[in-house]
């Protein structure tokens, strides 16, 4: 009799189990339905890494190996370009940038920030097809065409040690990206242009009320103390990008502008509204910079050219001031009519 009693309480006691796990699994189970963890598509480990210098970006995780080293060091090329490649370097042999500006400057968080041209990704966009020198470019180059426009400066020798660590660190910053490169995040973010001319008087206040305060009176920036880099970048000026950069395009401005500025500002909270975006940047372009030698010698095929380049010759008989401060809308109605071209920016 006491035999059948513990038999029977053992058989009770595995049914009870047996039903608890059953619960249990139904209840995992619907869970992971609910999460939408069975998704045929699911989210793109780049798309849960590309944000501000996430744990995957994050440099100071590498250990002191080779090529662990040749990154870390194009990593603080990046970070600190005029440092080692600009005026005040100390050795005249290695100044290649112009000014006192860093990759970092634009490429914002290392590179990584949505929005700001992240470079996760890049490597495996080139060679890549770009009509301003209208020809098929290697990633070495695009990096010497922001050396000569954005660094107002010279080229960097295409297998020297610079250039290598560049490349080492945008490799780096690429490993996880689809094998077309396309990241979430990638480029600047898409506004809708005004259809007006940009107006200067609005921008100014903008930049009096929004920018001053980081970038000075007269878009000077502010220097870091280290009196080799800027904490927020001059606007215009001897100092600032030249007049070839592709961010003296209206266009191109207002958008890096709106996803970014003023600082701390993500693409999910902006400060700015699209037509606030446009107007200060057109504001911020009117000023004074350097000039890029030989612009006129861009775009090789000038229905490419895009429609706020700020400096001729064009393919339409649009005035120079129209292509700078627009509006642009009648220009992109011209190039779609004659040409059957799109154009956006």
């Amino acid at each position: 009799m006491k035999d059948e009693t513990s038999l029977l309480i053992k058989k009770l006691i595995r049914q009870v189990t047996v039903c608890c796990s059953l619960i249990i699994l139904v209840t995992l189970v619907t869970l992971l339905f609910y999460f939408d963890a069975f998704s045929k598509e699911p989210i793109s480990l780049v798309e849960i890494t590309l944000g501000p210098v996430a744990s995957e970006y994050d440099i100071i995780l590498l250990d002191d190996t080779k090529e662990n080293l040749d990154i870390k060091f194009g990593h603080e090329l990046f970070i600190n370009t005029p440092k080692y490649i600009g005026p005040d370097n100390g050795n005249p042999n290695k100044v290649y940038s112009g000014n006192r500006l860093a990759c970092n400057n634009c490429h914002l968080q290392a590179g990584t920030k949505l929005f700001s041209a992240p470079l996760v990704g890049i490597i495996n966009r080139f060679p890549q097809f770009r009509g301003r020198e209208n020809k098929i470019g290697t990633i070495e180059e695009r990096i010497n065409g922001c050396m000569e426009r954005s660094m107002n400066g010279k080229a960097i020798p295409p297998n020297g040690k610079e250039m290598k660590a560049f490349v080492k660190y945008l490799t780096w910053l690429s490993r996880f990206a689809p094998e077309d490169g396309k990241v979430a995040g990638q480029g600047f973010m898409k506004i809708e242009i005004p259809d007006r001319a940009v107006n200067l008087k609005k921008g100014k206040q903008i930049f009096e009320t929004n920018c001053m305060v980081c970038h000075g009176s007269s878009g000077q920036g502010l220097k870091i103390s280290d009196n080799f880099t800027y904490q927020y970048p001059p606007l215009w000026g001897n100092d600032s990008y030249n007049n070839g950069a592709g961010m003296t395009r209206v266009i191109t401005s207002a958008q890096f502008i709106k996803a970014n500025m003023p600082f701390g500002t993500t693409y999910e909270a902006p400060v700015l509204s699209d037509e606030e975006a446009y107007d200060v940047a057109g504001y911020i372009n009117q000023h004074k910079r350097p000039t890029k030698p030989e612009r006129e010698l861009d775009f090789p095929n000038l229905k490419r050219k895009p429609v706020s380049t700020p400096y001729p010759p064009y393919a339409d008989s649009f005035s120079i001031e129209q292509h700078q401060l627009g509006p642009f809308q009648a220009i992109m109605d011209y190039y779609k009519q004659e040409y059957n071209i799109v154009k956006t920016k």
